[in-house]
């Protein structure tokens, strides 16, 4: 009877350890993710998230934007404005490093605040815009021109987002980014050039017409010169992030 006890106590306590061992299982820390909304903006994107304790984890996240038209170019100019520029394309990519601090569950689960650094590249096919010249006598004149260029962005911003784990497992993983802003410092520079030799005059409502196309968010200065105008970009830059991301942990 004395080693029948022993032998259930001896079980017990095995088993004991066992379910011990197994509710100690260490953390699965690494998450690759895409964000599955940003693909409508062709935006081709994939980032990794390591988890450094409960609460505390990085997140590094690249996108690149194959060349094509402008997302939603008509929410930002005017009818006539958007005709000028029919055949412009654009590609872009961005590199996203973000320290994430998790309230609640952690180690990648729960609501999130997430501080950010991003740099943004953007540039231009060769593409066509034109401008009416109206001058002395009532003469009108349509003035043809090719524009090309590039500009770039740092910026920093804060996200709040939640992030869950779908299954038993916990390997599938779902981030809802909330809201997130940004702001900083962009650089570029445009070149405008035309066959025409355009005089002062000529030169004068070219500047104006590029200045009243009041792109949002960025600010630029216009040159001009007899071959054309150069555009450049040095002031703020600023951008807005929400989506959904579907991972696996691992």
């Amino acid at each position: 009877m004395k080693k029948a006890v022993l032998l259930i106590l001896g079980f017990l306590l095995s088993f004991a350890d066992a379910q011990e061992i197994q509710n100690s299982a260490p953390e699965k820390m690494n998450i690759i993710k895409t964000n599955v909304t940003a693909y409508a903006f062709r935006n081709i994107n994939l980032s990794y998230e390591r988890a450094i304790n409960q609460w505390f984890s990085v997140n590094i996240g690249f996108g690149t934007m194959p060349e094509g038209k402008v997302p939603f170019i008509n929410a930002f100019l005017k009818d006539e404005d958007e005709k000028r520029f029919q055949n412009l394309r654009v590609r872009a990519t961005n590199f996203t490093i973000e320290p994430r601090f998790y309230i609640g569950y952690g180690y990648g689960k729960g609501f999130y605040f997430a501080p950010y650094y991003r740099f943004s590249d953007v540039s231009s096919n060769t593409f066509d815009f034109y401008y009416d010249y109206r001058g002395p006598n009532n003469l009108s004149l349509r003035i043809p021109l090719k524009g090309q260029g590039s500009t770039n962005g740092n910026s920093g911003g804060l996200m709040v987002g939640v992030q869950f784990f779908l299954t038993r497992s916990q390997n599938l993983v779902l981030d809802f980014w909330i809201a997130g802003a940004h702001y900083g410092n962009g650089k570029g520079d445009f070149s405008m050039t035309s066959d025409f030799v355009l005089t002062p005059d000529m030169q004068a409502q070219l500047k104006h017409e590029i200045e009243n196309l009041d792109i949002p968010f960025v600010k630029y200065s216009v040159e001009t010169n007899a071959q054309g105008a150069r555009i450049k970009v040095d002031g703020p830059w600023a951008g807005f992030r929400s989506g959904l991301s579907i991972g696996y942990r691992f």
